[in-house]
């Protein structure tokens, strides 16, 4: 179980979490801090149009050119600043924006802030998160119509390594999308959980309650099919039972909830009273419910299989928020770290394609992927004793990327990484050392290598961060 468990630390919510690293004796957490040797980042991809200009002498002077400043990372600030950003984003309909720490307050803040953007003045209408669909289930029914208690939700849903997402930032996130509802109910904002690594009890109520009302012939079936799978625990204590099984079982249930999603499939041609809508979404609340079984059904004990069962959680995210936009028209913010929205990977051995490159796949240009990087400060992350503690990082070193961005004409800014002038566009073209932190601190990849041009298209540059505030 101890492997298990490391390995669910990636799982469940940072893509470059540990999974067997032993901890490095310079990141050992202290009471406040610590400082961490090695520098990281963040990276951007380059697009069709380049701008014309006098040379310069560096690429921070060439990338200062057409750099535009953040003047606050303050969510309920003015968003007149961000105006460059709606031109970045264009026409695209599902934007990522990433994370190069996965628990600090400005990375947070800043989406939120974007996301206000995005919702006020470029129309889009949901908001996806690394977390469950069952929680996103949740949360949307506390946003359209005030279902439940926002705490009990956030402190149900955000368990195990999930636990980042229960933080004061993303919760007075949801309280304003809630508030924005309350004003504007027939024009709602929506939550969208795009992860594979629960999937509750409601999954499996709601399509319970379609076979019942439409296929009352399959109802039998299915209940066979998903005997004993039900959580009607916690949430983390659902995920580690099951991981505690064998994997005969684990792999026999992923046979099963496979045979409960073609069953839904084969809907009757003939039934032109049947109810379309109620079929996709019944069928796509069962695919989440596989999703999870077959997460699950990997050897975690082995390096290879861990490998497939990162590459099977980056396609299924992305094939969920690419089912949401596509059924339900909404252009969608993704929020998730610098490794998940990426159009390449940070590290292809482990993580073969990731979720930003399969949507681009998908989408083309209406995908268009934004990294946020930092130089220096804090952090929460889970150290190698499974707790969590607050982390440091100090001036970024110098040929790190980092260092360069450091050096741009504004303190915070963003850049479209598709138009840059020489030698902004050399520089992008190389391999620059990025901070790249997960959830577990210190990771498999802190410190990769990538090529900014081929990485992102935007990035979204902050001098200085300091650790979100979890919530008890």
């Amino acid at each position: 179980m101890n492997t298990h468990k490391a390995s669910l630390a990636v799982l469940l919510v940072p893509l470059l979490a540990t999974l067997a690293a032993a901890p490095a004796a310079s990141a050992a957490p202290l009471p406040t801090a610590a400082t961490a040797s090695a520098p990281v980042g963040t990276a951007s991809s380059a697009g069709p149009q380049q701008a014309t200009a006098p040379a310069f002498r560096s690429p921070e002077a060439a990338l200062g050119r057409v750099a535009h400043p953040l003047h606050s990372t303050d969510p309920r600030s003015g968003l007149s600043d961000l105006r460059p950003f709606g031109r970045m984003v264009g026409d695209a309909r599902v934007v990522g924006v990433g994370e190069a720490t996965h628990s600090s307050h400005e990375f947070l803040t800043v989406k939120h802030r974007v996301f206000r953007y995005l919702v006020e003045e470029k129309g889009f209408r949901a908001f996806a998160l690394e977390a469950p669909w069952s929680t996103g289930l949740r949360l949307d029914a506390y946003l359209l119509r005030g279902e439940g208690d926002l705490k009990q939700i956030m402190d149900e849903e955000f368990q195990g390594t999930y636990r980042f997402w229960n933080n004061a930032e993303y919760r007075d996130l949801l309280q304003w999308m809630r508030a924005y509802n309350v004003q504007h109910p027939k024009d709602p904002v929506r939550f969208v959980g795009d992860d594979g690594g629960f999937a509750g009890a409601e999954l499996y109520d709601h399509v319970n309650a379609y076979a019942a009302a439409a296929r009352p012939e399959l109802a039998p079936q299915l209940a066979e099919l998903y005997r004993g799978l039900r959580p009607a625990t916690a949430a983390d204590t659902y995920v580690n039972d099951y991981l505690a099984k064998p994997l005969a079982e684990r792999r026999e249930l992923a046979k099963r909830t496979g045979q409960a999603v073609e069953l839904l499939g084969q809907r009757p041609s003939t039934d032109a009273n049947a109810d379309a809508d109620a079929h996709a979404w019944a069928l796509q609340h069962a695919t989440a419910i596989h999703q999870m079984t077959t997460l699950y059904a990997f050897d975690w004990d082995d390096p290879r299989d861990i490998t497939n069962a990162m590459l099977h959680r980056d396609r299924i995210m992305a094939d969920n928020v690419t089912w949401w936009q596509q059924r339900t028209g909404d252009k969608i913010m993704l929020a998730a770290h610098n490794g998940h929205v990426a159009l390449t990977t940070y590290v292809p051995d482990r993580y073969p394609t990731v979720q930003g490159g399969f949507l681009r796949r998908q989408l083309g240009a209406a995908y268009l992927s934004v990294g946020l990087t930092f130089g220096q400060g804090a952090f929460n992350a889970l150290g190698h004793d499974g707790d969590v503690h607050r982390y440091t990082t100090g001036p970024a070193a110098p040929g790190t990327a980092e260092h360069t961005l450091d050096r741009v004409r504004y303190r915070d800014f963003m850049v479209d990484l598709r138009n840059t002038p020489s030698p902004a566009r050399t520089w992008l073209a190389e391999p620059r050392t990025v901070k790249n932190i997960g959830a577990t601190y210190p990771g498999i990849a802190d410190a990769p290598q990538i090529r900014l041009a081929q990485t992102h298209d935007v990035i979204i540059h902050l001098q200085q961060i300091q650790a979100a505030r979890l919530l008890e």
